[in-house]
């Protein structure tokens, strides 16, 4: 069945993520303060090379946990709608 939709809701949109965040924000100085390459490299001999899912990347899951420390979240659902 062909038929058109005039709501925007599903036309593309973009977005530059450099205009989301403020260049003084907290995380912006924390992320150019620290390198966080150690945490992959500790993880790499704990994930299997060649069979399983792709994993989610552990320095992604650390800023989260981060996030979530730095701002009082407690909720894993909360965090995850806050860093949306």
């Amino acid at each position: 069945m062909f038929r058109t939709n005039p709501s925007r809701e599903f036309q593309p949109e973009t977005v530059n993520i450099e205009d989301l965040v403020p260049q003084d924000h907290l995380l912006r100085k924390i992320n150019e303060t620290i390198d966080f390459s150690f945490i992959a490299e500790k993880c790499r001999p704990l994930y299997c090379q060649d069979n399983g899912r792709p994993c989610i990347d552990p320095v992604m899951l650390f800023k989260m946990l981060l996030i979530g420390y730095l701002y009082g979240i407690r909720s894993e659902r909360r965090l995850i709608e806050e860093i949306r």
